[in-house]
Order: structure tokens, then C-alpha cells, then sequence
């Protein structure tokens, strides 16, 4: 599965071992601070209801505010409002100088260039949690898991092992086994502490705060900023942009603390992992570059969370003394997620392993009907003997065709098809066409073969454009896509060449069917002189019923090595 491929890699790359002792060596070596990224406000200004606090003023409170009122034309209420309003405006312009003018309800130019940093440092996550996250979330969360809980990983990756289960209980079905696979996953995921549970659930959330973060639009505040005459700079109206002001608030109250060191080290893994292999890779020393990025970029966003007090900027624009900002939602699905992570693996596993053992079953056919002949493997397409070969769809399909061809079709099947087709003389003009067409297909199956196969050849067409996508040095996505297309050329060509066979064959056991009389249009098929072709040799009867069986075998290993190819 897609899903999975990059989980896979990093499992096959990174032993669980290797992927504790690598975070063990980013822990000694990281400079990371654990202080909180977010510090509450409230102590600083406690938040209440407006009517509420003004009933509980003593009288003569209530009293001055109630001359003021007449001489401003406004209720006591509103005077009292508008005073709080002020005291708060005040401290957020004494704890944030320069970034916001109470008074005329505008954000500064300093608040802007905050924003932009914030922006950069929110973006540089943006990467990692694209790869992980979007891409691969339930792998993500199976390779966190992980390092999180080790013993659950142990378990859940042998404990369903189909060749292990399958040594043990040799005589159960494939229906049972899987039962016993997936039970064995029931129990290892009950196996989960409620501290690991916690744990997995605080980087879930940590995980879908910095996604929030990342995609957030900065822009639109930065944008909402104009020159205005006597603004001395670059202002922006706090009301025309409070809902995203109240949005970004949730956001930042909810990544309160820094993001565990276990999740960073996945997120970074994840973004290098296409990169695990190459020559003079350090996965260390690159994990550990991007740590520090990571620790710059929290530094940018606990600092914003120090210097302005964003929570009293909307409460003097929203004139509403108890707003508070909301957390916001997510992490809760990690174990759905993770639990079915571990279903498909397992399924997919299965599936691989009956893929496998049909396979096998196979090849042993194969030798029996392609008489003692080894299997003609396609040239340059991806195998056992060639790893980094063209992983082309059909292709061994086409090669048991090419064993067919030269092991079956030209030894046995040709010496009763050629006469036919030399002198035979159908009753109907057009099923004489059809045969020849049939036979034409048939005869020219193995130049058909051999030219894809120079075709993907490194001096051929697909061949060419297959090297040139994979050294491109264009970034991952585009290089993918180039790659598949070329993939996908080369497996509909395979395809025309396996369908043309798989009809050729159909059509000729229904024609040597109908000149054998057994056809229900057998008149439309028979011959007029099959005496004369079959000539001499007594046993051409048998051998023309022979040939239909060969035909029907062929049209059956092409359907079971479909089912292989297609997970059927």
C-alpha cells in the first residue's frame, strides 16, 4: 500500500533499537528549552462580565458614574466600559509598546513585523507535517508509536508475523490464520498504559496545534495593513481583521508547551527519509540541523506570545472584558488512527504473503505446462536477479508468455495451427479472417515482447525517459510523477501485448472448437477439408483437442497472475 511504503522503509532502515538510540543521541546533544511556549494572562488581567462587575461597585462608584453620565450623554454602564476598556489598552500598550494603539483601535507597524516572523517560524514545520501528517498519518503515528511505546511495537510487529503464526498452527486456513493475527493485535494495543496513552495524546495534540500554526493565514493580516495620514507608518483596523485575531489567540493558548522531543524526531525523519541511503548521509547530524531550526523557530513564537498581549488587543477591539480564547480540538483520533494503521499493515501483510505463496504455486505450474522450462524473465524489468530494474506492471505476465512462445507455442501448438492456416477451407470467408488475425497475433507474440523489451532498455525510449525522471533533480512530488508516467507508458503498452494474446487465445479455442463440431456456431467454424489437413497423422484430432486445453491454460495463468499482480 501507498500508506505504507515509507513506514516500510524506515522500519527496514531503522531497527526499533536504532530509532531509541538515535533519539537517545539528539536528547544529549539538544540544546531544546522545555519552557512553556504560552504563559497565561489572566494574572496580568483577570477577565469578567461587564453588568456583573459593575452591580457589585459600591454605591458611591456607581454614584460618579452616574454624574459622568449625564454630562457625557451615555449610560453608567457604558462610562464604566469605556473606563476598563482604557485601563486594559494601557497595560497592553505598557506590556507591548508599539504594537497596538487602544485608542484609535490600531495594530502597528511592530505588530506587523511580529506577524511576519511568526509567519517564518509557524511555515518552517509547514514541510515536515505535509510528509508526515498529511501523507502518511497513520505510518506516522505507528512510527511515534514507536518510540513511545516500544513494547506495544514489539508486539504488535511479531505477534502478527503470518510466517510466524503460520509455523505455529501449519493446518489452519487463511481465514483463521488472519483471525489469530488480528486478535493478537486486539491484545497488543490492550497492552497500552494509560501513560502512554497520555503521551501519544499530548503529541497528537502538539502535532495538530503546529499543523493549525503552519497553514494559518498570515497573510491576510499582513495584507489588511495600509498607510494612513498622521498613523505615522503602516496600521491595519484591529476590527477588520479580529476574526483571524481570534483564531490565531486559540490556536497559540493551545500549543502551550514545547512539542515533545520523541515527535520532532519523527516529524525530521520522516522529512529525510528519502534522503536515508545515500552516500555520506548522517541522520544524526542532519536530525539534529533541523532540531535547531525547530528550536529557533518555538523561540519566535514564545517570544510573539511574551511581547504582545494578544488576548487584551481583542478584548479592547471586541469591547468584551470576558472573552477568552478557546482550545482548540484535536489529537483525540491518534488511536483510531493507529489502530487502523495496524489493520491495513496487517492485511497487507497477509495479502503480500498469499501473493507470495500463490506465487510460488504458480511457478510450480509454470513448469509443468511450460514443459521443464526456467521462466524467461522480462529484461530490465525490476526482479529477484534485478532489483533496480523498471517495476512494470505485466511484466511477468510477458514473461511467462515469452517461455510460452518458444517453450509451447512454436514446439507443439504451431505444427496444428499452420496447416490449418495454410490450407484450410472454412465454410465462411469471415472466420476464415478470424483465425488469421488470431494466428497473426499469436505468431508475432514474441517480437512484441522483444521489441518492449528494447524499449525499456537503457538504449530505448521508456528506458531513456525512466533515467532521465529518476537523476532529475526537480523536488520529490514532480519527480514521482514523472517517474509513474513513464511507468504507467510502459504497463499500458504491457497490457496491449498481454490483452491481444488473452483474445488471440480465447478466439482460436472457440474456433478449433467449432471445427472439431463441439461450438454451437461450430458450422460457421468447421472445415470443409479437414480431412485433408489433418492428412495422414491419426493422432491431429487429438492433437487440435490438445491445443484448445493449451489455450485454456494459457487464459487461465494470465488470470491468476492478474490476481497476483492486482491483489485479487
Amino acid at each position: 500500500m501507498a500508506e505504507n511504503a515509507n513506514f516500510d522503509k524506515l522500519v527496514s532502515t531503522l531497527t526499533l533499537e536504532e530509532r531509541q538510540n538515535l533519539l537517545t543521541k539528539l536528547k544529549g546533544q539538544s540544546t531544546m528549552s522545555n519552557e512553556p511556549l504560552y504563559l497565561e494572562e489572566e494574572q496580568f488581567m483577570p477577565l469578567f462580565d461587564i453588568e456583573t462587575q459593575y452591580v457589585k461597585l459600591p454605591w458611591y462608584n456607581r454614584l460618579w458614574y452616574y454624574i459622568i453620565s449625564i454630562f457625557k450623554s451615555k449610560t453608567p454602564l457604558k462610562i464604566f466600559e469605556d473606563h476598563q476598556v482604557y485601563l486594559l489598552g494601557s497595560k497592553a500598550e505598557e506590556r507591548s509598546p508599539g504594537m497596538y494603539d487602544f485608542q484609535k483601535g490600531l495594530l502597528l507597524a511592530a505588530f506587523c513585523r511580529s506577524m511576519e516572523k511568526l509567519r517564518e517560524a509557524a511555515r518552517f514545520f509547514y514541510p515536515a507535517l505535509d510528509i508526515s501528517v498529511n501523507r502518511d498519518r497513520g505510518a506516522f503515528f505507528a512510527f511515534l508509536g514507536s518510540l513511545e511505546m516500544p513494547n506495544v511495537h514489539r508486539q504488535l510487529q511479531n505477534e502478527t508475523d503470518p510466517l510466524k503464526i503460520i509455523d505455529k498452527y501449519p493446518e489452519l486456513s487463511e481465514t483463521e490464520l488472519r483471525q489469530i493475527a488480528f486478535k493478537a493485535m486486539e491484545i497488543a494495543l490492550g497492552e497500552i498504559t494509560e501513560e502512554q496513552r497520555q503521551a501519544m495524546y499530548f503529541n497528537a495534540r502538539s502535532l495538530n496545534c503546529l499543523k493549525e500554526l503552519s497553514s494559518f493565514l498570515f497573510d491576510r493580516i499582513i495584507m489588511a495593513y495600509s498607510n494612513k495620514p498622521g498613523a505615522g507608518g503602516e496600521v491595519c483596523s484591529a476590527s477588520l481583521v479580529r476574526e483571524l485575531l481570534i483564531s490565531l489567540n486559540n490556536i497559540l493558548v493551545s500549543l502551550k508547551a514545547t512539542p515533545p522531543m520523541p515527535l520532532l524526531e519523527s516529524l525530521f525523519v520522516f522529512t529525510l527519509q528519502e534522503k536515508i541511503g545515500e552516500q555520506d548521509f548522517d541522520i544524526v547530524r542532519e536530525t539534529r540541523a533541523l532540531l535547531a531550526k525547530a528550536e529557533n523557530a518555538l523561540t519566535v513564537i514564545r517570544d510573539f506570545n511574551r511581547r504582545i498581549t494578544l488576548t487584551w488587543i481583542i478584548r479592547c477591539c471586541t469591547r468584551d472584558m470576558s472573552y477568552s480564547p478557546k482550545v482548540i480540538s484535536g489529537g483525540e483520533e491518534w488511536f483510531v488512527v493507529y489502530r487502523d494503521y495496524w489493520k491495513n499493515q496487517i492485511e497487507s501483510v497477509f495479502r503480500k504473503y498469499m501473493q507470495e505463496r500463490r506465487h510460488r504455486e504458480l511457478l510450480n505450474t509454470f513448469r509443468y505446462f511450460l514443459k521443464g522450462t526456467n521462466l524467461k524473465i522480462l529484461e530490465h524489468t525490476q526482479s529477484e536477479l534485478d532489483p533496480d530494474g523498471m517495476p512494470v506492471k505485466g511484466a511477468f505476465a510477458l514473461s511467462f508468455l515469452l517461455t510460452f512462445y518458444s517453450a509451447v507455442f512454436m514446439t507443439e501448438i504451431n505444427k496444428y495451427l499452420r496447416p490449418i492456416l495454410l490450407d484450410g477451407d472454412f465454410n465462411e470467408k469471415d472466420s476464415r479472417a478470424e483465425f488469421a488475425e488470431s494466428y497473426n497475433n499469436l505468431i508475432k507474440l514474441e517480437d512484441d515482447i522483444k521489441k518492449l523489451e528494447w524499449e525499456i532498455s537503457p538504449s530505448g525510449d521508456f528506458g531513456k525517459r525512466y533515467q532521465q525522471a529518476r537523476s532529475e533533480m526537480s523536488s520529490l512530488p514532480v519527480k514521482r510523477r514523472k517517474i509513474q508516467i513513464v511507468l504507467e507508458d510502459v504497463s499500458e503498452e504491457a497490457s496491449k501485448i498481454i490483452e491481444r494474446t488473452r483474445d488471440a487465445s480465447t478466439r482460436m479455442a472457440k474456433i478449433l472448437n467449432g471445427i472439431l463440431g463441439r461450438e454451437a456456431r461450430g458450422r460457421y467454424y468447421s472445415l470443409a477439408n479437414l480431412s485433408k489437413v489433418a492428412g495422414r497423422d491419426s493422432q491431429f484430432i487429438g492433437g487440435l483437442e490438445e491445443t484448445v486445453n493449451q489455450f485454456r491454460k494459457t487464459i487461465k495463468i494470465l488470470e491468476d497472475i492478474d490476481a497476483i499482480e492486482y491483489g485479487r
